[in-house]
């Protein structure tokens, strides 16, 4: 999969050039439909050529050439087998330069442009970031990391926070038995060693989370609904608006519901957090703030490099497919973060500044 730099670097060098883009939707779940993604291409491939010879200025020899070349990546490197959800290939007529699987549903599209498509490819970049799941009660601990789709539990994370002992101490040596200190017991004794041992557990999983979610990964927590207050609790400040705590989930669950979990999850953190970012844009740029609203303002934001994370929804995307890669591609070049919104969000978005936006680093012009 590409890493954001090198998706910049492609869309500069390629910028010139006739570049073929080809994004499979491979998430098929249904056996019966496991080839459904070959038939849709090749439909859409057809499609395109159609196109291209009504167009006596295309390089239909030059797009032939590109797609023999992915075609024959596809017959060895098969999306429809994969475990991963979409497959992307970039190919000049001389040259594939990238192909591969990706981790997020893409959406089924071919292309032949100057440039590479990149917009599409901002859904497959947030799989690169990182999810960390804890499942906690009042003893144990299991955290499990999702990296590119991959989940992966750590071994010996605080398992059972060595609390065996402390049971037998207040259950095996005479429960309410008198320590010799007023009103107390072994059992009060042990609870008390307890609550240490899981306050010092709880201490180090948030002091884990902190180091390991990095500055974009999210945070799903579940398990005893006690143990997952107190630990949320003390997760850093930071982390506000990253963390998400499923009622649904508890410490014995299996690899297979950790993932649907993490799915669920991320998507709501990730719907919630988009639908805030939306009304804080809006609501800055009507004060005059650092905000731009609408094509014509967010673009000019871009060239004049003030832009901190630009705001796509899907609908424009699809419709605005240029204007969509040259603005990933500048909001790219000046290190800003790229946003595809969609739900609620997403139509926000559109009703309100025609499907693009962004928050700024600084007004365009302004004075100091």
């Amino acid at each position: 999969m590409l890493t954001r730099e090198r998706l910049v670097e492609l869309f500069q060098v390629l910028r010139g050039q006739d570049v073929l883009s080809v994004y499979v939707d491979a998430d098929q779940r249904d056996p019966a439909q496991r080839d459904a993604w070959r038939v849709n291409l090749e439909r859409e491939v057809s499609r395109l050529r159609r196109t291209l010879e009504q167009d006596r200025g295309a390089d239909l020899t030059g797009f032939d050439s590109a797609w023999a070349l992915v075609a024959g990546l596809l017959r060895t490197d098969e999306p429809g087998s994969m475990t991963k959800r979409g497959w992307v290939a970039f190919a000049t007529p001389d040259r594939v330069w990238h192909a591969g699987a990706v981790p997020a549903h893409m959406p089924s599209s071919v292309s032949w442009q100057k440039g590479i498509r990149a917009a599409p490819y901002v859904r497959a970049l947030k799989q690169q970031r990182p999810v960390t799941v804890v499942l906690v009660d009042g003893r144990r601990a299991r955290v499990f990391e999702q990296v590119e789709g991959v989940i992966t539990e750590l071994p010996g994370v605080l398992a059972d926070a060595d609390l065996g002992d402390l049971t037998d101490v207040g259950m095996h040596k005479g429960s309410g038995r008198s320590t010799g200190v007023r009103g107390a017991t072994t059992t009060d004794q042990a609870q008390r060693l307890r609550e240490v041992a899981s306050e010092r557990m709880r201490k180090s999983l948030a002091d884990l989370i902190d180091a390991r979610v990095g500055q974009n990964g999210v945070v799903v927590v579940g398990g005893l609904a006690e143990a997952v207050r107190k630990l949320v609790a003390i997760l850093p400040r930071r982390l506000h608006g990253r963390v998400a705590e499923p009622p649904s989930l508890h410490l014995e669950m299996g690899a297979a519901e950790v993932r649907e979990a993490i799915r669920a999850a991320a998507g709501d953190l990730s719907e919630h957090g988009h639908e805030s970012l939306v009304a804080e844009v809006a609501d800055t740029t009507r004060a005059g703030g650092k905000g731009a609203m609408g094509e014509k303002d967010t673009l000019a934001a871009l060239e004049a490099k003030a832009v901190d994370t630009l705001l796509l929804s899907r609908a424009f995307i699809q419709a605005h497919p240029r204007v969509a890669d040259d603005a990933v591609g500048l909001a790219f070049a000046q290190g800003a973060d790229v946003e595809e919104v969609s739900g609620s969000a997403g139509e926000r978005l559109d009703r309100d500044a025609g499907g693009i936006a962004a928050r700024l680093r600084f007004v365009p012009g302004a004075a100091g």
